[in-house]
């Protein structure tokens, strides 16, 4: 940690990255409201399967970038490559407006996916060398909160720019507005984080070859913890706004309400469970005992969205989705502050972006796996199923494998 940066400049550039970090997910998220759209779905004649290829279009090229995007802040610091990386995805965002046609949009999808894989290997390099590990929780639980914030608030102001003005003007307010971020971030931020990483090193941190990580079990079974938990919450940011729509007949005002009522619950609930992890640690107990009781809970607590898939009235289906992706936030920031705290901090930025890969491939398995399914049966429950199914198999991975006696040693 950088003993000369204050108290107050540290938690302002965690909030700056907040607010970075919801950006993004406002420019990942208001093609599904232009999606729940019917002018918008005329327009590009789309199919169901269409639109999960839409949906997904995003996560091919973020998944792919994770790890080389985790590689370029580990060579060249956090600063100069995100704010660079804003910049073009900003503009990226924009220019979505002039699309004319289904190929173009999914071009542009992928683009912005390429702009965007630096967002969390850089933010989670810069809080893991600037934030202590008893502050760590709840600097990871702000930075994963906004990500929840972000998708709560996006389609709110998604619907409203697309009722108001339609679908062109919002891709373009939502993209050239954000660029004022960028002069806090240039004025704020030192491009010190690899010298706080050598003197880290020189302290006696353990120094852990990243080919040797890769073949400890313990990155395995984070990965796979990490593509369940990210599942649900992808399912919930690309399809959940036709959900409501479809399945329970919500206006599209409605349905970006009640989206953002999701994932404000699961951005509350993140950022007061990474404050009770940190305080927990801070009065002696273990980080690794904490971070996995609280990431258990939050899978089990989640997996109670499947009683949504069977209810019969609107306001039993809202309710469960709001309470168990509420509940998901029990592990949000957790299972994120768990992986440097198991694992040797070295190459954080690699590391996190294989933790980030996972979570970026199943945004793709989740949209076209629904739309498959939504389009094979006809309904949403069988989607719902599959979310399921597959946060008992995070919890398994996490009670099996993500042990610290698997984890590699200098």
């Amino acid at each position: 940690m950088d003993p000369a940066i204050s108290a107050q400049r540290r938690w302002a550039i965690v909030g700056l990255l907040c607010v970075g970090m919801m950006i993004a997910y406002f420019d990942r998220v208001n093609l599904s409201i232009a999606l729940a759209s019917a002018e918008f779905k005329a327009f590009f004649q789309l199919t169901d399967v269409q639109r999960g290829l839409l949906n997904s279009a995003f996560f091919w090229s973020y998944a792919l970038l994770q790890i080389p995007a985790g590689w370029v802040t580990d060579r060249f610091g956090v600063k100069y490559p995100y704010a660079l990386s804003f910049l073009a995805w900003s503009l990226v965002s924009a220019v979505s407006a002039l699309a004319g046609s289904f190929w173009q949009l999914f071009a542009l999808r992928v683009l912005l996916g390429v702009a965007e894989a630096i967002v969390t290997p850089g933010g989670m390099r810069w809080i893991r060398f600037n934030c202590q590990e008893n502050q760590r929780g709840l600097a990871v639980g702000l930075y994963m909160a906004a990500a929840k914030v972000g998708p709560a608030l996006g389609p709110a102001l998604a619907a409203m720019l697309l009722t108001a003005y339609g679908w062109r003007p919002m891709f373009v307010i939502l993209g050239l507005g954000s660029l004022i971020w960028l002069p806090p971030w240039m004025g704020l931020v030192r491009n010190d984080d690899r010298k706080l990483e050598a003197a880290a090193a020189k302290a006696g941190t353990p120094a852990v070859p990243f080919s040797r990580i890769l073949r400890n079990p313990v990155i395995w079974g984070i990965v796979v913890g990490t593509f369940c938990y990210q599942y649900f919450v992808y399912f919930c940011m690309t399809w959940m706004p036709a959900y409501f729509a479809e399945r329970r007949g919500l206006s599209l005002q409605n349905t970006g309400a009640y989206t953002m009522f999701s994932f404000l619950g699961m951005a509350t609930v993140a950022t007061l469970a990474g404050w009770a992890g940190d305080r927990l640690i801070g009065r002696g107990w273990d980080p690794i005992k904490v971070r996995k009781a609280f990431i258990y809970a939050g899978f089990l607590t989640a997996s109670t969205e499947v009683f949504g898939a069977y209810a019969h009235s609107t306001s039993a289906a809202l309710f469960w989705a709001i309470f168990s992706l509420s509940g998901l936030g029990l592990m949000t920031a957790n299972y994120w502050a768990l992986t440097p705290t198991i694992l040797p901090a070295t190459a954080v930025g690699r590391v996190v972006g294989v933790q980030n890969c996972a979570a970026s491939v199943s945004g793709i398995a989740a949209s076209l796996i629904t739309g498959w399914l939504k389009q094979a049966t006809g309904s949403y429950e069988a989607p719902m199923q599959t979310i399921w199914f597959f946060l008992l198999i995070g919890v398994a991975s996490y009670l099996l494998v993500v042990r610290k006696k698997y984890a590699p040693v200098a």
